[in-house]
């Protein structure tokens, strides 16, 4: 029994101070009584460099947050209210450090608080975890060599340790070498969707497999994931992401335990962390890099992004891929008359006409204020030449009204090919623009073909009236 509580009591320790996030916790003066190893990673600054430090706050918190942490705490230390907010942390080069800090009171046996707890996670990155394994199963090891040390006070060491991997937020589960449940933190249970009351310990892998298998998007491609973790044998596991039925998204970390004895092992660590939020954010910081956020079409850098990766596909393949340059006409006398409300009301519905005309394989973009951009692979001259009369015609077809005066706007086209008219990107928009140019200067409401490379220009009908900027009853 003493030497099941030697190990348990070891396992939760060293876990505690191998987590990815920083953990600490501070007394109600704010004195720093423990932190945990993964404060290098972040500051470069060791544990017992910051624990030997006259202020630990002084020493770990940035000077341009240092004086708002502390009126938060001291303020926590009287009313004891949780405290979450974003503070930056003083590297070892001075640099600063962004962390998400999570501040908990630590209640005293009698009423009040006995200390603050801090959990903090690293919002530059959330990748780097492999070395915080690496040191849990070194310190794991070690901890086997001292367990007559933490015998001595085992009870009262393993119920704090267990207090502080239930609060944190990565989900912990030991199976030994049978593959039964040993230890698992409240984490777990929250980011499984098990009921708090949930009890695993001993519970076989298959069992458990088959409990978790309704929760699972993919139940059989995940367990297969563990099956081949298991049967590879690494020490440590690669991050493996995966999704729960209801949507959300899943990591998890592997890491084999090791025992006293050379080639001993006591059974294996998992790590779950919920990245649903994370890849939300993600998600919504992609696209609000490559789209446009008044008409939600694709901006200019994803523009180059696929007129460079249409061009060498199509140069692999030896097709063709064709551009369409778009110049609204008549578009700034009606921002000028009317304001900026109402040019963008007139760009949201033409991109909403256009978005009916193109096809599933042509793409649309907002290159400027009132400039538009369509690529169009495997292209050919008569279909562009059919799709820019049809962007002339709905284009030209818009009717809106503003302070009872009815306004419109046409379009002048330029029409490119690669690699007829450009052997490049950059050429092949010179050779759109000069296209686009001409149909200005030719009339307007129009489209043209490039006419370099020996092209031929066409165009559209001139139009009967010269770029109008309103069309009255």
């Amino acid at each position: 029994m003493r030497r099941q509580a030697d190990a348990e009591l070891a396992l939760l320790r060293q876990v505690a101070e191998g987590v990815h996030g920083i953990e600490a916790v501070f007394d109600r003066d704010l004195r720093l009584l423990w932190i945990s190893p993964s404060i290098e990673r972040v500051t470069g600054l060791e544990p017992q460099e910051c624990m030997e430090a006259e202020d630990a706050l002084d020493l770990l918190v940035h000077e341009s947050d240092r004086s708002y942490c502390r009126r938060m705490l001291t303020q926590m230390v009287v009313d004891g209210v949780a405290q979450d907010f974003e503070l930056r942390l003083r590297r070892r080069d001075g640099e600063a450090a962004w962390v998400a800090s999570h501040w908990r009171a630590v209640p005293d046996a009698e009423p009040g608080l006995a200390a603050l707890r801090l959990s903090a996670e690293d919002i530059q990155t959330r990748k780097e975890t492999e070395y915080k394994l690496l040191e849990t199963v070194t310190e794991l090891r070690r901890a086997q060599a001292l367990r007559e040390h933490y015998l001595l006070r085992s009870n009262d060491e393993r119920q704090r340790l267990a207090a502080l991997l239930n609060l944190i937020r990565l989900g912990i589960l030991f199976m030994d070498q049978e593959r039964r449940v040993l230890y698992y933190n409240r984490a777990m249970l929250e980011i499984w969707g098990y009921p708090e009351d949930t009890h695993l310990i001993g519970m076989r892998e298959s069992v458990l497999q088959s409990k978790a298998a309704p929760l699972l998007e993919d139940a059989q491609a995940y367990f297969v994931h563990v099956t081949e973790v298991l049967e590879t044998r690494k020490p440590i596991s690669d991050e493996h992401e995966f999704r729960f039925a209801d949507g959300r998204v899943i990591t998890d970390r592997s890491a084999v335990v090791a025992g006293a004895g050379k080639d001993q092992r006591i059974g294996r660590v998992w790590i779950y962390e919920d990245v649903t939020e994370a890849r939300r954010i993600s998600a919504q910081l992609i696209s609000m890099a490559e789209r446009d956020p008044l008409t939600n079409i694709f901006n200019r850098r994803r523009f180059h992004e696929e007129l460079e990766r249409m061009l060498a596909d199509a140069a692999r393949r030896g097709t063709s891929v064709g551009l369409l340059g778009i110049d609204l006409d008549g578009f700034k006398p009606i921002n000028d008359a009317f304001g900026h409300q109402a040019g963008d009301e007139v760009l949201v519905t033409l991109v909403e006409r256009v978005g009916s005309v193109v096809r599933r394989n042509e793409m649309f973009f907002r290159v400027g204020g009132d400039e538009f951009s369509i690529l169009v692979p495997d292209a050919r001259a008569s279909a562009l030449a059919e799709l820019a009369n049809r962007l002339c015609e709905s284009i030209g077809g818009l009717v809106f009204e503003f302070d009872g005066h009815k306004a419109g706007v046409t379009a002048s086209i330029g029409i490119a090919l690669f690699p007829e008219h450009g052997g490049d990107a950059e050429s092949l928009m010179a050779a759109a623009d000069e296209a686009m140019y001409r149909s200005k200067a030719e009339g307007r409401n129009r489209w043209s073909l490039s006419a370099r490379g020996g092209g031929e220009s066409a165009r559209m009908p001139a139009s009967s009236s010269d770029e109008p900027v309103s069309r009255e009853d």
